[in-house]
């Protein structure tokens, strides 16, 4: 009766057709996007609460570009970090 599939590890009934955008993560112009937020947030108090308009236009280029290049290398870095705060450090040997 395998025989009979267009494909023998195929079976009907039991594949769904999974959108792209569900697996990979979401992201803000190549930053994820708690990360662009973050930075967004921190470079806007700095530069509209503080008066400081270079420094924070300084924060968010340097900030975002940081972070564009982390998810370029991995896309979930923010996750693993996350992870590996949460592991206590007398686990390395």
């Amino acid at each position: 009766m395998a025989e009979n599939f267009e494909h023998r590890d195929v079976v009907p009934g039991f594949t769904v057709v999974v959108h792209r955008s569900l697996s990979e993560p979401i992201l803000l112009g190549g930053a994820p996007r708690a990360i662009a937020i973050l930075n967004g947030t921190l470079a806007g108090a700095v530069g509209l609460g503080l008066r400081l308009w270079l420094v924070g236009l300084a924060i968010w280029l340097i900030g975002h570009l940081a972070a564009v290049w982390a998810a370029k290398h991995d896309p979930l870095f923010v996750e693993v970090g996350r992870r590996h705060l949460r592991f206590p450090a007398h686990l390395t040997v």
